[in-house]
């Protein structure tokens, strides 16, 4: 029988298979996408989410971060990263990287969908296989964790939305810029010498360009051509009631999600990925709910007071001015998501 069986092979999913097979367990992945897996991402790393990687045995290369700028108009602020380089990396290359780790392991991928899962006395069934535990690594929208009913609506918070085009241009900076306007934010991130993603988020849906188009400074400075083509995501806040139903657990953007507005969420799905191989190793799954509520404590909290004050026009307007004002709180709050 098999350990651990995990729907859908991104990133959290890959790193739960791995830390699954280094602590010698058989793990399975069933993906349907053929490798490697692309999406709308802002593909910055954090510097946990650097070191998350090198823990696994991943080697991966991009362009080091130096930290996070924030600007408007007029102003911007600095927070540098204190532990470490962060790390900007094409989504498709990270996959790939996580993929051969995970072969070299003994991982094994399946092409396919589990659509549907039975629980028995110390084992599920799913996808024609048995296991001791199944992991529900199956994104953003996940039929797993509607199918066994731990979705929640999305409250009365405005849905926001993601999009992502790359350019070739010369990275200018070494900091992840986020570029905040009064409908959106831009997020810059370097990802190898001649190429920069440059992500939008806002509540509006409308075609890449005319988001853009909100950040002329930003604009003029994307002087050559766009290198890959328009991706998006969204609603991005999706709310899970709990993490573990029996003996399937749910992992990464499945887990529940608030928002792509710090950037952190690879790296929290990698730590998260550790944790609940962990607690599956020390006999008690049921653990995992409160590591993970531990582990996304600083995201959830800083995530949602952006979003609380974004939706207002004038504290909206104080963000880059407050951080460029107080950089220690800045600089802390940055460090504390790093």
């Amino acid at each position: 029988m098999i350990d651990l069986l995990v729907a859908g092979g991104g990133p959290t999913g890959l790193a739960a298979a791995i830390n699954a097979a280094l602590a010698g367990m058989e793990a399975v992945v069933v993906e349907p996408r053929p490798a490697p897996v692309d999406k709308a991402c802002g593909e910055g790393l954090m510097p946990a989410g650097v070191a998350a990687l090198r823990a696994l045995g991943v080697e991966v290369t991009g362009r080091p971060l130096r930290g996070i700028r924030y600007l408007d108009a007029r102003r911007q602020a600095d927070a540098p990263f204190r532990h470490g380089p962060g790390l900007g990396v094409r989504r498709t290359r990270l996959h790939a990287a996580l993929a051969e780790r995970a072969a070299e392991v003994g991982v094994k991928v399946v092409h396919g969908r589990v659509e549907g899962v039975r629980q028995r006395p110390g084992f599920v069934e799913a996808a024609g296989m048995r296991a001791r535990w199944l992991v529900a690594a199956d994104g953003l929208h996940s039929p797993l964790r509607r199918a066994l009913g731990l979705e929640l609506p999305p409250g009365r918070a405005p849905r926001r939305y993601g999009l992502r085009r790359h350019f070739q241009v010369a990275p200018w900076t070494d900091f992840v810029e986020v570029h905040w306007a009064a409908r959106g934010e831009a997020y810059v991130t370097p990802v190898a010498d001649g190429l920069v993603g440059v992500a939008v988020l806002s509540r509006e849906r409308r075609p890449y360009d005319e988001h853009l188009a909100q950040f002329p400074a930003l604009l003029s400075r994307l002087a050559g051509p766009a290198a890959t083509s328009v991706r998006g995501a969204g609603p991005l806040r999706q709310r899970a009631r709990a993490r573990v139903a029996g003996r399937v657990l749910l992992a990464g953007d499945a887990a529940g999600y608030v928002d792509a507005l710090t950037g952190e969420g690879v790296s929290l799905g990698l730590l998260s990925a550790r944790a609940l191989v962990g607690c599956l190793r020390a006999g008690r799954p049921e653990a995992y709910e409160g590591a993970w509520r531990r582990l996304s404590l600083r995201h959830r909290l800083l995530t949602g007071a952006l979003l609380a004050a974004r939706r207002h026009p004038l504290p909206a307007g104080l963000i880059v001015p407050a951080a460029r004002r107080l950089p220690v709180v800045f600089t802390a709050a940055v460090n504390a998501l790093a």
